[in-house]
């Protein structure tokens, strides 16, 4: 069974690192370490945190270093990301993942962070937490959904139960019908396309696979999803939740003479063949509107109400 870290509590320290991108100035940083204040954390700043290196936040070996003096400082109880982007994917053969499985912890992010989600679901047998970066808090995208999703992942002591809570956009639709329970595995689609094939590809066989992303052309979802079938990953899971694909648009579908679909004609037509749970529009991804979601937590899948269960409490 997966290692599942302590629960967050008011007053606990919490790291802040970046581990891919930079991006994150001065202001960015104090903002950040502002937010996560507010909520009631103490904050210990990553001693590279604030590094650059051409479009990451410092060396390989500096921002793996910082994931390491976080897991393994026992005064801090949980981990936070300032921002994803990319870089993540350089860490892995860096880390020690026996001292991090000896030193589980709570551990947040998503998008880039997908790639450290994979690692340490396999090489350390850890749950993580695909969920909001401190960029997320900021006034501009924080909202109310966000901070009461990740609360209940990461602090509250029972299972988290239903994502939507309080959610009430019209996103939400059943491609194929069933109800399935398993353990939780994904995140950004074409980051963890980049996993198949290494030492850090997570097992996929029954369990509730979720996807998201940003920025990606419907064909180029469609390239990435065959590539999941051609890796024989869409075979082996037992359902499947779709998050919001952000701005995956073709700005020639409207002046164009040709037929173009739509990124919810491509997951509709590639994932209706699977014969498993499918629901798409579920709210998580590069959206306000982010639930955290346990990576290796359990999970139902209701694809006759298109709903998304979180069954057991990812923390102790």
């Amino acid at each position: 069974m997966p290692i599942r870290p302590q629960r967050l509590q008011p007053g606990d320290i919490v790291g802040l690192i970046a581990p891919a991108s930079t991006g994150a100035s001065a202001e960015v940083i104090e903002r950040s370490v502002a937010a996560l204040r507010d909520i009631g954390f103490k904050v210990k700043l990553g001693r590279h945190v604030r590094k650059r290196n051409g479009f990451l936040a410092g060396q390989d070996k500096e921002r793996a270093g910082d994931v390491m003096a976080m897991f393994t400082d026992r005064a801090v109880k949980g981990i936070f990301c300032v921002r994803g982007g990319y870089g993540s994917a350089r860490l892995l053969p860096l880390l020690d993942y026996g001292a991090i499985r000896r030193n589980p912890k709570v551990f947040i992010g998503f998008s880039d962070i997908t790639s450290l989600h994979c690692a340490l679901r396999k090489k350390s047998d850890l749950v993580t937490f695909h969920g909001p970066m401190t960029i997320s808090f900021l006034a501009e995208k924080s909202t109310k959904f966000l901070r009461e999703s990740l609360w209940r992942a990461v602090a509250g002591p029972d299972a988290p139960a239903s994502i939507l809570q309080g959610y009430h956009r019209k996103t939400v639709e059943v491609v194929r019908r069933g109800k399935i329970s398993g353990e939780l595995i994904g995140g950004n689609l074409s980051v963890l396309s980049t996993v198949l094939g290494t030492p850090y590809q997570p097992d996929f066989r029954g369990r509730i696979l979720f996807l998201e992303d940003v920025d990606e052309k419907p064909y180029a979802v469609d390239r990435l999803l065959t590539h999941l079938f051609n890796a024989g990953v869409l075979s082996q899971v037992a359902g499947v939740a779709i998050g919001i694909f952000h701005d995956c648009v073709d700005p020639k579908a409207v002046h164009g003479g040709e037929y173009r679909q739509t990124v919810e004609d491509v997951l509709r037509k590639r994932l209706w063949p699977l014969k498993v749970p499918v629901v798409i529009g579920l709210p998580f991804g590069h959206v306000p509107h982010n639930a955290t979601l346990p990576v290796g937590g359990r999970a139902t899948l209701d694809a006759d109400n298109g709903d998304l269960i979180i069954t057991r409490a990812a923390v102790k």
